[in-house]
């Protein structure tokens, strides 16, 4: 048996080497003659113990672990690449986080006038109840926009409501830089205000658009301070969602109407605080000021601003004369398109190819209607040759293209009849 394989190891037949035909004749005799020969007479073949096969077992096993070892060196070899690739990879995408600047139209736009807008807030001194001792605290801020810059002053329009009743105005820049204001003028019924101050934190001034030229779905953006301070230079954007509208307002809170406020409407949100902010166009314009939210529950997304071509007679009679001397007429109206056809018809009598116009519910006494001799029921259609569609086209004509003591010249509809009237305006706060 050998000493590695636990069974017998046949001989391996000798390698014979090459040899002539005549050679391999006579091995091939004499291995015949060997054969025939009987056993006891054989020559018994000699083991002998050869290394040739253990040391090919030997040579196997040993390229077997060779082969091992080697794929394991291997395997460490490729796993450490793969951590080093990670933590490489790692490394590259932190190089990676780099700051891009983006810029876009609004962004620019929002650069450029930013500076122009600050915040207002309403300082009042108030007595406290336990004590004799009076402090000064902030009962109320806003936004306002700088239009204005003349020698070492400058002005800021915003809304009455947002300095009402202010003892003290305290202005604050885009940069938190704060300066005292001075009230110029206020009115009540376009909630506009004025207020001066020191030109010499003003970086820029804002540029008046036409808000005539706005189109419904045009992109508009609204900048101001929502919600007090903490909140200011928000930057909000949406569309012109209506033009020319129309909004009751009760001054008195006594249930009846007042006024009514010609408004733009858009859905970039507006909130307390915003009032008195800057409404601006894709040019980067001054449009409209922003100045009030509706905010019932069943209402989302409306926010109103003052047309810029409303504001800025206003805006005009307040820098200069502090106060606002209206053209009115003495009447109170009520549009066409808000009465049913039918009504039209039976109390009006209209033609059926008018339905644009404005109608008087009230003529008051001692006013310029009445000296005018106008008519309950009659139905404004023109003034100076201008066609009234409605009470925001009216008020556009009275306030912007009249002034106080000038001569009108209306077309109305009387019992259907058209009728010429002429009157001389008087100051007042009615139509």
């Amino acid at each position: 048996m050998d000493e590695y394989n636990k069974e017998p190891r046949r001989e391996e037949e000798p390698v014979v080497p090459e040899q002539d035909s005549e050679q391999i004749s006579e091995h091939n005799f004499e291995q015949k003659n060997h054969e025939n020969e009987p056993n006891h007479m054989r020559e018994r073949p000699v083991k002998r113990r050869g290394g040739f096969l253990p040391s090919l077992l030997g040579a196997v096993i040993g390229g077997l672990l060779v082969f091992l070892l080697m794929n394991a060196i291997a395997g460490n070899n490729e796993e450490t690449p793969l951590v080093d690739n990670v933590k490489s990879n790692e490394n590259a995408l932190q190089k990676e986080q780099l700051s891009v600047d983006i810029n876009t139209d609004i962004t620019e736009i929002v650069g450029e006038v930013t500076d122009a807008v600050v915040g207002i807030t309403n300082l009042q001194t108030v007595r406290d109840f336990w004590s004799s001792s009076e402090m000064t605290r902030e009962t109320g801020s806003g936004s306002g926009v700088i239009y204005k810059k003349s020698g070492d002053k400058a002005y800021i329009v915003t809304n009455h409501h947002v300095v009402e009743n202010a003892q003290e105005l305290e202005i604050t820049f885009d940069d938190g830089t704060k300066v005292d204001g001075k009230l110029i003028g206020s009115d009540l019924w376009t909630d506009l205000a004025v207020v001066e101050i020191d030109a010499k934190h003003v970086k820029s001034v804002i540029k008046f658009g036409d808000s005539d030229a706005l189109k419904r779905g045009e992109t508009v953006i609204a900048i101001g301070n929502p919600l007090g301070l903490g909140f200011a230079g928000s930057v909000t954007v949406g569309v012109v969602s209506g033009k020319d509208r129309s909004i009751p307002i009760d001054f008195d809170n006594n249930g009846s109407v007042d006024w009514q406020a010609d408004v733009l409407q858009t859905d970039a949100a507006i909130n307390p605080g915003n009032s008195g902010g800057a409404l601006i166009n894709m040019a980067g314009q001054l449009v409209g000021i922003n100045s009030m939210k509706i905010s019932e529950a069943t209402v989302e997304g409306i926010g109103l601003a003052i047309p810029i071509n409303i504001a800025i007679p206003i805006i005009d009679h307040l820098e200069t004369t502090g106060t606002v001397n209206r053209p009115t007429m003495g009447v109170s109206l009520l549009n066409l398109q808000d009465i049913p056809t039918h009504q039209q018809q039976e109390v009006l009598h209209l033609p059926k190819n008018i339905t644009g116009g404005v109608v008087v519910t009230e003529v008051f006494q001692n006013t310029p209607a009445q000296a005018a001799g106008v008519q309950r029921y009659d139905v404004i259609v023109e003034m100076d040759g201008e066609k009234i569609e409605d009470m925001v086209s009216l008020r556009k004509h009275l306030y912007n293209e009249k002034e106080v003591g000038q001569t009108m010249k209306m077309k109305v509809y009387r019992n259907g009849k058209p009728l010429d009237i002429e009157m001389v305006l008087k100051d007042g706060n009615t139509f």
